[in-house]
């Protein structure tokens, strides 16, 4: 039964994607390699929460799965690899959190009882640190691969590898 939520999950998370990717305006060429990485990911981030990892470092593995499959995509669409990375992130994005941060500041502005206030503060601090994190996460999840493997293309990368497994 679990494993038809979280197929059921990773479908939304490629459609989610797919739909921004289009919003976007990128190449048809690559939308199902953006389908496939925002799928994997997902799935990624959820397979680490379900485990009780916590929220922050289960969007950077499933960000940074996103990260090194968008180079290799790269290589093999023709394309730069924020087509891909950049629209299947945006379904990580944590809506819930900034919604929830925006509304206790609201609260926190129009709050007439003092002893409400500690725990309204306590909660919304609470949630704006979530979505800060998370979003630090997603932006070093997604950036480390580039960075790390910036002065050599897939196609380099992909011919070292296979040469150290011959050696």
């Amino acid at each position: 039964m679990e494993i038809l939520i979280f197929i059921e999950k990773a479908i939304w998370f490629g459609c989610a994607a797919v739909g921004f990717a289009i919003l976007f305006n990128v190449p048809t060429r690559t939308l199902i390699p953006v389908f496939l990485m925002a799928a994997l990911g997902g799935i990624t981030k959820l397979f680490f929460m379900h485990w009780n990892i916590g929220v922050v470092f289960s969007t950077f593995i499933g960000c940074a799965v996103i990260g090194i499959l968008s180079i290799f995509a790269a290589h093999y669409k023709h394309s730069p690899p924020f087509v891909f990375s950049i629209p299947a992130v945006i379904p990580m994005v944590p809506g819930t959190f900034a919604y929830y941060t925006m509304k206790g500041f609201i609260k926190l502005a129009y709050n007439t009882n003092p002893d409400k206030f500690m725990s309204l503060l306590d909660n919304t601090i609470t949630n704006g640190s979530k979505t800060l994190f998370v979003l630090m996460a997603i932006t070093i999840g997604v950036y480390a691969p580039m960075l790390l493997t910036r002065k050599e293309s897939a196609k380099q990368i992909k011919i070292s590898l296979f040469n150290k497994f011959n050696k």
